[in-house]
């Protein structure tokens, strides 16, 4: 029997920094967004370009894989020289690629990754085969054979198998983890409601959250701090509304402020973990990932997951790639020694 096995997005990514980027804030009464800016009509300048691999099917899989799990992924790639490379460097992760799927109808997905001098990225996305996984191309079997069906974020038509890979993971008693993607979300609750109530483990981050339960998380105001409470009021509603079902655990990343989580009983926070930001690119798969991982190697502890994820996902941002500066739990664990201050914070 397998451990993990992997359903998403497999890209190549081209990196490109440049330090002309321009961050715009803009702010209403409910909400307040932040949008890269580049000068219409101008030739900037790049700092650094490369290629990597990507995508959440891959991203995870690598993680899983690199903590010392018997990993797969069911992927669709096209049958290029692009593929070549995703193939590659599975292999060179030791990622089991019998359930890699190859398409000669359709392209590799490829993205063009935009970092900006704070590390943070804007990703321009051709979808690609991602896009068209169809049921034909899901090995059940594999499912079936393992302890874990971890789902990234699908898009474009292959988003129409969620509802039969969850039903059969339920089916066959293997535990579901679900990152829910901006494509699925955006078809409407009622598309991932039993996505939703079969999962084990639903993580997203909080735009996604938002855009999920139409909750905002309001700013403070003269008459109410909303940023002295550990969790916000509005991010306790978003938990809640997203929660699976009894004895499972909902979850909302929210970039530099950390990540909260909700079992049924208890809220938890976490803080960031300290980094020398260089991408932000993967670490929410790198902390979805770990989180799961945690969860099996230490029988459902909950805070322990989030520090783990926090810390793996630390490391990823100080490189440039998705899948550069994965830890093994050893390496977890001396992090989190030499910061004996970094701890979950619990509230009801």
């Amino acid at each position: 029997m397998g451990d993990f096995i992997t359903i998403g997005s497999a890209t190549l990514d081209a990196f490109i920094e440049t330090d002309s980027a321009n961050i715009v804030s803009v702010c209403t009464n409910n909400a307040k967004k932040e949008f890269m800016a580049y000068p219409y009509g101008a030739k900037l300048e790049i700092e650094k370009f490369d290629f990597k691999t990507g995508g959440g099917a891959l991203n995870t899989a690598a993680n899983f894989a690199s903590l010392g799990f018997d990993t797969s992924t069911i992927v669709k790639i096209g049958d290029n020289v692009q593929g070549d490379n995703i193939i590659k460097v599975l292999k060179s992760l030791n990622v089991d690629l019998s359930n890699v799927v190859r398409s000669k109808e359709y392209q590799t997905g490829f993205s063009i990754i935009l970092i900006s001098f704070q590390g943070d990225r804007t990703v321009l996305a051709h979808r690609g085969a991602n896009a068209h996984i169809e049921l034909e191309d899901i090995n059940f079997d594999a499912i079936k054979n393992s302890k874990w069906l971890y789902l990234a974020p699908l898009n474009g038509s292959s988003t129409k198998i969620l509802d039969k890979i969850a039903e059969y993971a339920e089916n066959n008693d293997v535990n579901m983890a679900i990152n829910v993607g901006t494509s699925s979300i955006k078809q409407g609750k009622e598309h991932l409601y039993n996505v939703l109530k079969t999962a084990e483990v639903v993580i997203m981050n909080r735009d996604e959250a938002t855009l999920l339960t139409d909750i905002n998380v309001r700013p403070d105001t003269k008459e109410e701090k909303f940023s002295e409470e550990i969790i916000h009021p509005d991010i306790k509603k978003m938990l809640k509304e997203i929660f699976p079902k009894e004895n499972k655990i909902s979850i909302i990343t929210d970039g530099k402020h950390g990540a909260y989580a909700y079992d049924g009983e208890k809220f938890y926070q976490c803080d960031e973990f300290p980094a020398n930001v260089i991408s932000t690119l993967g670490a929410g798969d790198a902390f979805a990932s770990t989180f799961v991982a945690t969860l099996e190697k230490t029988k459902w502890d909950i805070e322990k997951s989030l520090m783990y994820a926090s810390v793996n996902a630390a490391s990823i941002v100080e490189h440039f790639g998705a899948q550069d500066g994965f830890l093994t739990f050893d390496e977890i664990e001396e992090r989190l020694k030499k910061h004996p201050e970094f701890k979950v914070k619990i509230v009801k």
